[in-house]
């Protein structure tokens, strides 16, 4: 899709289809442009404003464009940048179906020509057009969709008349906008890859390809590598399988190196059958997503690769296959982390924090000083926050607040867990200096814990994304799959970074 600006009218441009954002008050629709041309569609209730309500109308008097979407914005006061990514997103979603090739998207409003809006709508746009269907050979004739989407073509985004002075803000608005939907969607076609195609080695592959095209320096640790290092917690984990492990590392560097140095880390569990400790076979091809974290933090380094923050940044990613081969790490098993820790492995279902924490030590051997790792880590984190909100927990409450803004620009849903000291308890045991499990109540947080362990007192973010890295159904403003959270957080917070 080729997005564009132009400082016009959204009435005077021709198109296959125009978006006209419309309001609601408490006493009804808020009566717009359209409210003559319309008057039957208000005077019937059939347009009321309401958030995300889509009314597609032919030949509206007054408006070139062969079709007007009356897109529902809800309460002028409420709606934001986050309203309006979602609103983006359900509005291509509806006419990519309508065999709709050229859209103007009129943000020629009052209050809607900023240029934060210009990026978030951009960005809504890319989002809502992403499809989870690239490996059918027939989509036309596929009968278990309502649908078969056409791709939008081009879509402009018509701001009106703005000021010189402003026009490079709208530009760059426009630029961030392209450049992080584009990174979310390559974060979810790696997603959303069947395991037996998106192998460990694979997933390195697709991130050397990435840092290849562009600019940033890449580099793969292997098996052997890893041994030598003494990686046993994330060696353990991988030994059941027949896929070798790798450790990917992708580096970012300003034109003047920062002090501080940020380390992403994404859990890359390629596979995860949950080992020797079998999970249940219902779901368990929902699986492949639990290298999530992994793929958003690839995105995320693409997106900063072309936005160019003044602070430096390491990804690395750990990625496994976690199978029950005969070679595969038991329970009772103990390993020796990078860090010199022993690791009893109660259970090989929790292995996600195992690869973290041989991650997480070796990023802090690199030199990172603040640390954010995300992983589809607990169902624990499910049964806590459902599927709206991903947890975060921390050993500081200034990085902490740092990434809580980070989300909200990005509309990505985060609340703070707990991570109080008692939750080490229930993680002793006898055998080794800690377990790899804490019992059945307060699972997010003991997972949480275990992973601090192995960060000492290097400002931390534990980001746990088991409800919100993947959609089982639709939303109006995305397709079923790969959500690519939290991709959004982690290119703000390093654009943001002071």
């Amino acid at each position: 899709m080729q997005l564009t600006l132009a400082r016009s009218h959204a009435a005077a441009l021709e198109a296959d289809a125009l978006i006209v954002l419309d309001w609601n008050t408490e006493k009804g629709p808020q009566r717009s442009a359209l409210s003559e041309p319309l008057a039957a569609f208000y005077d019937s209730g059939e347009i009321t404003g309401k958030f995300l309500e889509l009314t597609l109308v032919h030949g509206v008097a007054g408006y070139q464009a062969r079709r007007v979407l009356i897109a529902g914005a809800g309460e002028r006061e409420k709606f934001d940048a986050a309203a309006l990514r979602k609103l983006a997103g359900a509005a291509i979603r509806l006419l990519q179906g309508k065999g709709v090739q050229s859209v103007v998207f009129g943000l020629d409003q009052d209050g809607l020509n900023i240029p934060e809006f210009v990026a978030a709508a951009a960005e809504g746009l890319l989002l809502g057009s992403w499809e989870p269907d690239r490996l059918k050979t027939d989509k036309k004739n596929d009968k278990k969709s309502d649908k078969s989407p056409r791709p939008v073509a081009s879509v402009v985004l018509a701001t009106g008349t703005v000021a010189p002075s402003v026009e490079a803000a709208f530009d760059a608005a426009l630029d961030r906008g392209v450049t992080i939907g584009t990174a979310a969607n390559l974060s979810r076609d790696i997603a959303v890859e069947p395991p037996n195609i998106l192998t460990p080695m694979a997933l390195a592959d697709r991130a050397r390809t990435m840092a290849t095209a562009a600019g940033l320096s890449v580099e793969v640790l292997d098996q052997d590598r890893m041994r030598q290092l003494g990686m046993g917690a994330l060696l353990g984990v991988s030994q059941g399988s027949a896929e070798p492990p790798a450790l990917i590392v992708i580096r970012y560097t300003p034109a003047t190196p920062s002090a501080d140095h940020l380390g992403f880390v994404g859990k890359g569990v390629t596979f995860d059958t949950g080992g020797i400790s079998i999970k249940p076979s219902d779901g368990m091809e929902k699986m492949k997503y639990d290298m999530a974290g992994a793929a958003a933090v690839i995105g995320a380094m693409q997106a900063l690769a072309h936005l160019k923050p003044s602070v430096t940044v390491t990804a690395l990613i750990p990625a496994v296959e976690n199978m029950p081969g005969s070679k595969a790490q038991r329970p009772g098993d103990i390993v020796t982390s990078l860090s010199g820790k022993t690791i009893e492995v109660l259970n090989t279902d929790a292995e996600g924090r195992l690869i973290l924490a041989d991650a997480i030590t070796y990023a802090k051997q690199l030199g990172c000083t603040h640390l954010i790792d995300t992983a589809t880590l607990t169902g624990a984190i499910v049964v806590a926050l459902g599927n709206l909100s991903s947890g975060a927990f921390t050993n500081n409450d200034g990085l902490l607040a740092k990434w809580m803004s980070a989300a909200k620009l990005a509309g990505e849903k985060m609340w703070h867990m707990p991570l109080d000291d008692e939750y080490r308890d229930l993680l002793k045991t006898v055998y080794a200096d800690i377990g790899n499990i804490g019992g059945r109540y307060g699972g997010a947080c003991s997972a949480a814990m275990f992973i601090k362990e192995f960060v000492g007192d290097t400002p931390w973010v534990h980001v746990d994304v088991a409800g919100t890295a993947w959609l089982d159904d639709a939303k109006p403003w995305l397709a079923k799959g790969p959500t690519g959270v939290p991709l959004g957080s982690f290119v703000n917070l390093a654009m943001n970074w002071k």
